[in-house]
């Protein structure tokens, strides 16, 4: 739509971007307080400039294309030509970088609950095992760090190898013939 309330609402998004993610997780988490559901909303938090951003730029490419004007000159409202023209459009770029943004949460979340201030034991939490299974590397017990950081890396993969499957399969220009 533009105007003043994108103009604000931008601003806002470039502050909260200029903090590091993690450092800025750690500052609100401190905040809000220790637990699951305030590492959860932390994490959407810390994530929504990197969506606002994607789904601007995209409509903002698309709103002036012929397909956008039509509709308008037809009389559809600005909410139809949202929802019937410009979200089906935006959705595959967004999807992908759900799933890359799923990966870098559950880094977050994993770096959070390791410096002890994310999700609490006994929850089981891979940072936390991580952070548990490092007191006793000296001891020898190195298999209890090891195994919960591959499975951590294991799963950032997976996200990420879904999010190029997704790219691959929902960008037409990338596509194999």
């Amino acid at each position: 739509m533009g105007g003043w309330f994108d103009d604000i609402f931008m601003r806002v998004v470039d502050i909260v971007q200029s903090f590091p993610m993690l450092i800025l997780a750690m500052a609100l988490v401190m905040f809000l307080g220790v637990g699951l559901l305030n590492v959860i909303l932390v994490t959407a938090i810390v994530n929504v400039p990197i969506f606002a951003r994607l789904a601007r730029s995209d409509i903002q490419s698309k709103k002036h294309l012929e397909y956008i004007d039509a509709a308008r000159c037809s009389g559809a409202s600005g909410l139809r030509i949202f929802a019937v023209h410009l979200l089906p459009n935006i959705l595959g770029p967004i999807l992908v970088q759900a799933t890359l943004s799923l990966a870098w949460a559950v880094l977050n979340v994993a770096a959070l609950s390791f410096l002890g201030i994310g999700i609490n034991p006994p929850t089981p939490e891979l940072g936390v095992m991580v952070a548990e299974g490092a007191k006793h590397l000296l001891a020898g017990a190195w298999w209890l760090s090891v195994f919960p950081g591959i499975a951590l890396a294991a799963t950032v993969f997976a996200f990420t190898l879904l999010g190029d499957a997704l790219q691959d399969h929902l960008d037409p220009r990338r596509r194999a013939t």
